[in-house]
């Protein structure tokens, strides 16, 4: 099972990835001291950070996905193509 972190406030991402069949965990906005030393399949981040650009390089291997502007169904395609 592919392990997730959802950022808080995508709620419904986290349901709906869920369902899905991925294993989610939830995280705080405070993303990158959170998923740092942690085995990740992905990270989704709300994109409401001023300091997420570079978290991909510098935090995590992970595939990092911003939701801004995406609904649930566009992220879990975006997982499945990245992580297929």
């Amino acid at each position: 099972m592919r392990r997730i972190a959802v950022q808080e406030g995508l709620d419904r991402v986290s349901d709906y990835l869920a369902e899905k069949g991925y294993h989610v965990e939830r995280i705080g906005f405070n993303a990158a001291t959170q998923v740092e030393d942690k085995d990740y399949d992905a990270v989704i981040l709300s994109g409401m950070n001023d300091n997420f650009m570079g978290f991909h390089d510098t935090v995590t291997r992970a595939p990092v996905i911003i939701a801004t502007g995406m609904t649930e169904e566009m992220i879990y395609q975006q997982l499945e193509k990245r992580l297929h």
